[in-house]
């Protein structure tokens, strides 16, 4: 390819791919959380007999663990890297998520019992031991599921950071962002109609399942615009275009007094007294 060529190479838009893929990992996140809130009361309600304080204490604990794990999520995205990091963060959620179909198995072998039939037919001090036990092994997959989904929000927008220039980063973020209400739009659709398929356990396996085959692409489409071999020279100036653009000064900017005043404010000195702002 000549030189004339290259000048006038068309620009490459990989980085709506990535928003594409930051959109999917945004709606497979609501989707995981979906679950259980339309699964509860039609399918696991009966089974381990529980009433709305069960349901309550683990929607509550889910949310306080996953509101603390916010707080540390982005400093782990920041210290693993965007790549590293964001796999951790789905790959957690998504175990979490499937973990949650076994706790029937968990609880009927715990109550020393051989199916679900079993459960729902339960009776007496029986049915309190189900109850409880069940809802401490939901306890721990809900965490699980917090702990990984705390760090999709920070992954997605240290991504839209990488890949795409300042004035494009807000429309990039709505985008990804639509993720949420479009997976909330989808499960009661999807969700349910699983559930009766093939039971309440598969519908937390299909969902789960699918963070694991995004994390599958993500392995092979996502690298830093500077070392993808998708992102042409053209796209990477674009998206590098304000880069280190707070730093940069002409020749002028030091050539007058007024410059060298606010050269030596910047450094701590107060140009009225002389005095040193430590």
């Amino acid at each position: 390819m000549n030189t004339f060529q290259k000048a006038s190479e068309k620009m490459t838009n990989y980085r709506w791919t990535i928003c594409a893929m930051l959109f999917f990992a945004t709606t497979v996140n609501y989707l995981d959380r979906q679950v259980l809130s339309l699964t509860w009361d039609e399918f696991i309600k009966p089974e381990f007999h529980w009433d709305e304080s069960h349901y309550g204490t683990i929607t509550s604990v889910f949310s306080i663990v996953y509101a603390i794990c916010m707080l540390f999520a982005g400093r782990f995205i920041d210290w693993m890297g965007t790549k590293k990091g964001y796999l951790w963060a789905i790959g957690v959620w998504s175990f979490g998520a499937c973990l949650h179909a076994g706790c029937g198995i968990a609880t009927e072998h715990y109550v020393g019992m051989n199916s679900a039939a079993e459960l729902i037919a339960a009776t007496g001090d029986v049915v309190v031991i189900l109850a409880t036990v069940s809802m401490y092994f939901f306890l721990a997959a809900r965490c699980i599921l917090a702990l990984g989904e705390a760090g999709n929000f920070p992954a997605a927008i240290k991504v839209t950071a990488e890949y795409f220039p300042k004035k494009d980063r807000a429309y990039a973020t709505s985008i990804f962002n639509a993720g949420a209400s479009i997976g909330a739009l989808v499960a009661p659709i999807s969700i349910p109609l699983l559930a009766k398929a093939w039971g309440w356990e598969m519908a937390f396996i299909v969902i789960g399942a699918l963070g694991f085959v995004w994390m599958g692409l993500w392995v092979f489409m996502y690298t830093t615009p500077d070392k993808s071999k998708h992102v042409n020279k053209a796209e990477l100036e674009y998206i590098e275009q304000d880069k280190n653009e707070k730093y940069r000064y002409s020749a002028s900017d030091y050539g007058s007094f007024d410059s060298y005043i606010v050269l030596r404010r910047s450094a701590g000195t107060d140009s009225a007294d002389g005095t040193c702002n430590q």
